[in-house]
């Protein structure tokens, strides 16, 4: 079930996977495009792409998590399907950890409601990783147990929690996906910024790079763009609905081989590095079990290229230098 002429509303929209996500989606020529954002994070240089390919994109800033407001959207925009990405992000639940939690729980809750009533035909949950915690086994299967360290991390799993409720309960149409890290152009540069932002600005100033604690900590590192596609896959796949997946590349990278493998590529590879602390909340190994992923969509999960890397960190040098 493409998204070809239909109705879909992306939460989160301009975001930084979100925006990668309409992107996608307008190649599938659906019939109406919403996007809702807070703009907490969302930026609407992150549509400009969206906007010059689909000039009728229609931007709505609100809160997700409001169900009045949420059901008002959908039934104006008459929407088929719910993209839902919008997140408060982790940094964020380290201040503020009661309005993270209570933000994330109530978006899930609300588009369950909305399914719930028959107002919409699909929804695609965009969960987290970080549900997860540090790996107990790896690779990291749908079935891990959910180790939240984070009140960001306890969010996801509670919001993942209650979608599954409500496939078991009431029978909606509901389909949870688990991004592992995704390192692409977009990832906010500011105070929340992503790993890869980091190393550029710290280059481009001429400081060392910082690494928290001895840098041998884990992540299963995906292109944003492949990222998006998988997910647009997993919205048209029969065989997807009501499934809990991953979407991941199933490679482990440390820390430390990330940072010199992006200085190697920016023509650095002496640049300064010093290791700090650790910090709270970070977790020690993420590498997913993409079997099921691959299985159900019939090919392999793409890796993260030097070509993707580099393409990321030109896209930061312009926007940084």
């Amino acid at each position: 079930m493409s998204v070809r002429s239909k109705s879909i509303l992306i939460t989160g929209g301009a975001g930084f996977i979100g925006s990668h996500l309409v992107d996608r989606l307008i190649k599938d020529e659906p019939r109406r495009i919403t996007v809702v954002d807070n703009f907490f994070l969302g930026n609407d240089d992150n549509l400009a792409q969206a906007r010059a390919a689909r000039p009728d994109i229609e931007v709505v800033r609100l809160d997700a998590a409001d169900l009045a407001a949420m059901q008002d959207v959908v039934i104006a925009n008459e929407v088929d399907t719910v993209f839902d990405m919008a997140v408060i992000p982790l940094p964020t639940s380290l201040t503020f950890p009661a309005w993270t939690v209570q933000t994330n729980v109530g978006i899930a809750t609300t588009f369950c409601e909305i399914t719930r009533r028959g107002l919409i035909e699909r929804l695609v949950h965009v969960s987290s990783s970080e549900a997860y915690g540090s790996a107990r086994y790896i690779p990291m299967d749908e079935g891990h147990p959910h180790d939240a360290i984070t009140p960001y991390a306890a969010s996801k799993s509670a919001a993942d929690h209650i979608i599954e409720s409500y496939v078991q309960t009431f029978g909606i149409d509901a389909t949870v996906i688990r991004p592992f890290n995704n390192i692409g152009p977009r990832q906010n540069p500011g105070s929340y910024a992503g790993i890869v932002p980091i190393i550029v600005r710290r280059v481009l100033a001429g400081e060392p790079i910082e690494i928290y604690g001895d840098g041998e900590q884990t992540r299963d590192l995906i292109f944003v763009k492949d990222s998006a596609d998988l997910i647009a896959q997993v919205h048209d796949s029969e065989a997807c609905r009501g499934k809990v997946l991953n979407v991941a590349t199933g490679v482990e990278t440390s820390v430390n081989d990330l940072v010199a493998r992006v200085l190697h590529l920016m023509d650095r590879p002496d640049h300064p590095v010093f290791h700090s602390e650790g910090r709270p909340g970070d977790v020690r190994r993420h590498l997913a079990d993409v079997s099921q992923l691959e299985s159900l969509l019939g090919h392999e999960s793409p890796r993260l290229t030097d070509a993707a890397l580099s393409e990321t960190i030109d896209w930061y040098l312009s926007v940084l230098s």
